[in-house]
């Protein structure tokens, strides 16, 4: 007996932008059976994961200022994957990012002007950009493997994040904690409303959502991208540069996780620390292809994924649940949805035929 996936006729585009939903249905269900194995009543559990956190006005805009970095890198991610360029390392540009930015802030922590806090969020974009730049140098010259290179230098980035916060940019004033001074109120992105933390950084996150929209959809650009992602020769014989291609969507998605880092240190943190990221990088893959590679779809998905990590975050303060449930629902989340669209392209067929 085999068993085997063989290739359905034509695919519904309806049941195709449907898998998303249905891979959060199973992902509840999924979450529910573990809730109550651990001895959780799963219905109290699910609301604290998943309702409690956003029940109120405070709760709502901590979504969105953790929805804006995932957007952000997702967002960038997308214009890579729509060109088949498997950039996994937005968290290594998005900490580069924050990085440069912090170096940058806090050299002119001294200086009260306008032009300090767009200077800083250009050089944390720049940062992001000049680190997925090394990637795309060792694809387009020597046709090293993206994911690996992508890979590779998110360790290195956060390494060199480390180093700094524990010795050049380690407040002298801060009883040896491993964090920078405090940055200007001239460097850091302003509230939008008094009483809660969400800033201008979603309003950036939100304007470059629909520039992608308008790159991938309106634009020549945008089908010279379609297209190679669709198929690499097919671009070369109509004459677009693949080369360019693919250095343009590197540099675009390392830009924006620069800025969504540097976005987080002059916004919600308004230092550099240590921990900059959870893994807003690494999220952003599975808000990539939940959100269909789409800039609204990923829209949706983000605010999803940073629900996943308030709740994380509730149920270990209300139920004393580990805030490792966190990552073990995003890797529901992408199982299922890899799993649904496995099924919704192809049928399994079992091979009863007896070897002659």
């Amino acid at each position: 007996m085999k068993i085997k996936l063989e290739a359905r006729g034509e695919n519904s585009r309806l049941i195709a932008y449907l898998s998303p939903v249905l891979a959060g249905l199973l992902t509840l269900i999924a979450g529910a059976c573990l809730f109550a194995a651990l001895g959780k009543d799963p219905l109290e559990t699910l609301y604290t994961f998943f309702i409690m956190p956003i029940t109120d006005l405070y709760g709502w805009s901590e979504l969105g200022v953790k929805a804006t970095p995932i957007l952000l890198c997702a967002t960038g991610l997308a214009i890579c994957y729509r060109a088949n360029v498997w950039n996994i390392g937005a968290e290594g540009q998005l900490l580069i990012g924050s990085l440069f930015g912090s170096w940058l802030a806090l050299s002119l922590i001294d200086i009260d002007s306008a032009w300090v806090l767009p200077s800083v969020l250009i050089t944390g974009a720049l940062a992001g950009a000049a680190w997925a730049a090394i990637p795309a140098y060792l694809k387009t010259r020597f046709n090293t493997n993206e994911i690996l290179t992508t890979i590779m230098l998110n360790y290195i980035a956060l390494n060199m994040l480390l180093f700094s916060v524990h010795g050049p940019l380690k407040d002298p004033a801060g009883f040896n904690f491993p964090e920078s001074a405090l940055f200007s109120d001239s460097a850091t992105l302003p509230i939008l409303f008094e009483g809660n933390r969400i800033h201008f950084g979603i309003v950036l996150a939100l304007f470059f959502v629909v520039a992608a929209w308008v790159l991938l959809s309106k634009t020549f650009v945008g089908f010279q991208i379609a297209v190679l992602g669709k198929d690499a020769s097919a671009a070369r014989f109509a004459g677009f540069k693949e080369g360019r291609l693919i250095w343009f969507v590197l540099l675009t998605c390392g830009a924006l996780a620069g800025l969504a880092g540097v976005g987080e240190v002059t916004g919600p943190i308004g230092q550099l620390i240590p921990h900059v990221s959870p893994g807003y990088g690494f999220a952003a893959i599975i808000v990539a292809f939940l959100g269909r590679l789409h800039p609204f779809g990923i829209l949706l998905a983000s605010l999803l994924m940073a629900l996943l990590y308030m709740g994380g975050e509730m149920v270990q303060i209300e139920m004393g649940l580990p805030l490792a449930l966190t990552g073990l629902f995003q890797g529901m989340l992408l199982f299922f949805l890899l799993a649904c669209d496995v099924l919704i392209g192809y049928r399994i067929v079992v091979d009863r035929k007896k070897p002659a």
